[in-house]
C-alpha cells in the first residue's frame, strides 16, 4: 500500500539490515543527517570500542530514520567526505544514530577526494578515521582495534578497517602481508577473513518513522527515547523550529556561543546550560519543560532575539563569575544551574549595582556552599528563576535562609560540588603558588589541560588518602613523587613553597617524619579554618562541624 505523504499520520516500520547496506544509503546521499544533528563529536576510544563491539556480535543500538517528501538542509560531508545530493524525494534523514554511522561509514568507507587514504596521517582530522585491527593477538578479553598515529606505516599485522569491505582491497592487504617474512601468514590472513565476515554480515536495527511532518518526527522519537535519548532537549527544539531558508538552527548558534567562550576558558559550559539561559531570556518561567513540541511552538517566534540577548547576557554572567567570584574555568562552577540563572540576571538587569553585586556574590557562595541546587526539581528552578528575576528588576532580594555550608569535605571528588566550592576559595586564597625550585606555577593552565589529576597526591596510602589535604598542584621531575619533591625542598625556597600551597608548619614536620595521618589532618584543620573565615567573611551561614561528608550531588 503507498504511503499518503500528505496525511499527518506517522508510520514506524523497524527492520533488519545489513551493515554495509545501510552505508551504501549514506554513500548514494539516499540517507542524510539534518543540519540541526550536533557535529561528530565521538573520542577516538568510543571509535575503537564501536568495532569491539560489532566483532564480538554485541548489539550498537538501533538507528531511527525519518523518511519524508520533505528537503530539509543537511551535512554536506560525513567524517570529511562530500555526500552527493539525493535526486529527489522522499528523502531519508537520521534522527538518531549519526555519531555511530559517522564513525562506520569513516572507517569502513571513507576514501577522501577518491584516492586511498593516506598511510601517515599528521592531525586527528586524519588519524581519527584510520582505524586498524591488530591480528594475532592472543588476549582475547581485550580491544583489538587500534588507531595508528605514527609518521611510521603500522605492522604489517595491522589489518586496516579501509580494506575489509571490499574484497579486492582485502586481497590486496593479503598479498603484502603475504610477502612479509612474519610467521604464521596464513593463521593471521583466516583472522582477518574472518572479522571481514563478521563486519559484512552484522545486521542493525533500523527504525523508520514515514511520512508526516518534523514535529511529529520528533515526537516520535522522544517518546521511543524516553530514557537516555541521543537527542538533547535543544537540539529537539532546534528540529522543531528549524527554517529550511538557510538561516541558523539553533543548534548551530548555541556551538557558536560555546566556541566564543572557549578564549575564557568557558567552552564547557554544556549545550542544554545555555539552550536553558536562552529559554529564560525568551521569557519562558519552566526552563526544563519535557514537551519539547509544545516549548518549540511557543518560543518560535522569540528564539532568534533571546538568542541574541542571552549571548550578551552569557557573557556578562561569565565575567562576573571570572572577575567577581574567581572561577577560571567552566569546569570549576559548582552548579549549571547557576550559569543559567545568572544569565536571566544580567539579561533582565543589564549590569549589577553594588548592592546587587554583593548580593549576587553571597548567593552564589551559599548556593555553593550549601548544596541549593543538588537534585533541584523543576518546581525549585523554576522559583529560583522567578526569584532571580525580581531580584534583577529591583523588585525583591534574594531569600538565603536557610542555607548552611556544608562542612569541609573528607573525600576529593570533582563530581561534587562541594569540593568545586572548596577549590574555588583555594585557587582564589593560594593563587600564586611555586614549584621545587621556587618558581610560579600555572595551576589554571594545569587544570585547563589535566582536570583534577593536576591535583596529586602527598601520600598514597593511608587511612585519610582521599581527603583533599592530601592534594596539591605542584608538577615535579619524572619519576619524581610530589611527597619525596616536598621533603627534599631547599632551605631556601622550603618555607615559602609549603606557605604557597597552604601546608602550615605542624604538617610540615609531620610530612618530613612521614606520618601520612598527621600531616593529612594537621592541613585539613588548617585549611577548614580558612575557608570558615572567608565564609564568616561573606556572610554565609556556617556548618556545624568542622569537616564532614563530600557528597556527589548534581543539578
Amino acid at each position: 500500500m503507498a504511503m499518503n505523504w500528505s496525511s499527518s499520520e506517522i508510520a514506524v516500520k523497524p527492520e533488519i539490515m545489513l551493515l554495509e547496506e545501510l552505508l551504501g544509503e549514506i554513500s548514494s546521499g539516499r540517507l542524510r543527517v539534518p543540519r540541526f544533528q550536533r557535529p561528530f563529536v565521538w573520542r577516538p576510544g568510543q571509535m575503537t570500542d564501536l568495532f569491539d563491539s560489532i566483532e564480538r556480535g554485541y548489539p550498537i543500538g538501533s538507528v531511527l530514520i525519518w523518511e519524508t517528501p520533505l528537503e530539509l538542509p543537511s551535512l554536506d560531508t560525513i567524517a570529511g567526505v562530500n555526500i552527493p545530493s539525493s535526486a529527489g524525494g522522499p528523502y531519508a534523514y537520521v534522527l538518531d544514530g549519526h555519531q555511530r554511522l559517522s564513525t562506520l561509514y569513516g572507517c569502513l568507507v571513507r576514501r577522501p577526494h577518491g584516492s586511498p587514504p593516506p598511510m601517515e596521517p599528521r592531525v586527528q582530522e586524519e588519524w581519527m578515521w584510520e582505524i586498524y585491527r591488530v591480528l594475532g593477538q592472543q588476549d582475547d578479553r581485550a580491544n583489538k582495534f587500534r588507531h595508528w598515529k605514527s609518521l611510521e606505516p603500522p605492522p604489517e599485522n595491522y589489518l586496516p578497517l579501509r580494506s575489509v569491505l571490499r574484497t579486492m582491497d582485502f586481497l590486496a592487504y593479503a598479498r603484502k602481508l603475504s610477502s612479509s617474512d612474519r610467521e604464521n601468514i596464513n593463521d593471521l590472513i583466516d583472522e582477518g577473513e574472518e572479522l571481514a565476515l563478521r563486519i559484512k554480515s552484522y545486521k542493525m536495527a533500523v527504525v523508520r518513522l514515514v511520512g508526516s511532518d518534523i514535529s511529529h518526527a520528533v515526537e516520535v522519537f522522544s517518546r521511543l527515547n524516553s530514557s537516555g535519548q541521543s537527542m538533547t532537549p535543544d537540539q529537539m527544539v532546534s528540529a522543531l523550529t528549524y527554517r529550511a531558508d538557510g538561516t541558523e538552527s539553533l543548534a548551530d548558534r548555541i556551538s557558536s556561543i560555546q566556541e566564543s567562550l572557549g578564549d575564557v576558558g568557558y567552552g564547557q559550559i554544556p549545550s542544554i546550560t545555555i539552550f536553558r539561559s536562552v529559554l529564560a531570556i525568551a521569557g519562558e518561567e519552566d526552563v526544563q519543560e519535557a514537551r519539547w513540541d509544545v516549548l518549540a511552538d511557543r518560543v518560535k517566534d522569540r528564539l532568534a532575539s533571546a538568542v541574541e540577548l542571552t549571548e550578551v547576557a552569557l557573557r556578562k554572567a561569565v565575567d562576573f563569575l571570572r572577575d567577581e567570584i574567581g572561577v577560571p574555568l567552566a569546569r570549576l562552577v559548582p552548579y549549571n544551574a547557576q550559569v543559567m540563572l545568572l544569565s536571566a540576571f544580567f539579561g533582565v538587569a543589564g549590569s549589577a549595582s553594588s548592592w546587587q553585586r554583593e548580593l549576587l556574590i553571597k548567593w552564589f557562595w551559599s548556593t555553593s556552599w550549601s548544596g541549593f541546587f543538588a537534585g533541584a526539581n523543576t518546581t525549585q528552578i523554576k522559583i529560583a528563576l522567578e526569584e532571580m528575576k525580581g531580584f534583577a528588576a529591583g523588585h525583591a532580594d534574594l531569600d538565603l535562609s536557610g542555607q548552611v555550608a556544608r562542612p569541609f569535605p573528607d573525600r576529593f571528588d570533582m563530581r561534587s560540588a562541594r569540593i568545586r566550592a572548596y577549590l574555588i576559595w583555594e585557587l582564589q586564597r593560594f593563587h600564586r603558588r611555586l614549584d621545587s625550585s621556587g618558581r610560579p606555577i600555572d595551576v589554571v593552565g594545569l587544570l585547563a589541560r589535566s582536570d583534577s589529576s593536576a591535583y596529586r597526591h602527598v601520600f598514597g596510602s593511608g587511612p585519610m588518602v582521599s581527603n583533599p589535604a592530601n592534594r596539591v598542584v605542584l608538577p615535579t621531575k619524572a619519576g619524581m613523587s610530589v611527597k619525596r619533591s616536598l621533603q627534599d625542598l631547599s632551605v631556601d625556597v622550603e618555607f615559602e613553597v609549603v606557605e604557597s600551597h597552604g601546608i602550615p608548619i605542624q604538617a610540615l614536620v609531620a610530612l618530613r617524619g612521614g606520618d601520612a595521618t598527621s600531616f593529612i589532618g594537621e592541613r585539613a584543620r588548617f585549611l577548614a579554618e580558612l575557608e570558615r573565615d572567608f565564609m564568616r567573611n561573606v556572610g554565609v551561614q556556617l556548618p556545624k562541624n568542622l569537616q564532614g561528608d563530600a557528597d556527589i550531588d548534581a543539578d
